[in-house]
């Protein structure tokens, strides 16, 4: 089994995903980033979270915006992403894991799992469309 090298600067993106719930894109940690390691590169950044998500200690959410998002987050929780600004929200509400029974009772295979990602537009959008 590999031994794995600890990073302070894959310590500083964990903690930095850890405190902040905007779910932010690889370029925004890295631009959270440099003020503190000043010589981290993108790809620095981008590696060490692609390792982060294949260890289980972080999330990668596609939106359809094109980015990739990152949640510290990896309990189970649903996510809202707004069609207008692109901002990406934890959703508080009550487990769905129920959709898989529903799901797999018309399906051969084995559901193990589900993503749903809820879209419209966000309080401060929504606000903003009201005459």
């Amino acid at each position: 089994m590999q031994r794995v090298r600890h990073s302070k600067q894959r310590d500083a993106i964990k903690a930095y995903l850890l405190s902040t719930t905007s779910h932010p894109t690889a370029e925004a940690v890295y631009k959270q980033l440099q003020s503190d390691f000043p010589n981290i590169s993108l790809g620095t950044v981008y590696r060490n979270l692609n390792f982060l998500v294949d260890h289980g200690e972080a999330l990668r959410l596609d939106m359809g915006d094109g980015n990739d998002h990152f949640d510290g987050n990896v309990m189970p929780h649903n996510h809202f992403f707004c069609r207008k600004c692109h901002h990406v929200l934890d959703l508080e509400m009550d487990g769905i894991n129920h959709i898989d029974v529903i799901a797999n009772a018309g399906f051969d295979g084995i559901i193990e799992g589900h993503t749903i990602y809820f879209t419209g537009l966000c309080p401060d959008c929504a606000q903003a469309k009201m005459p």
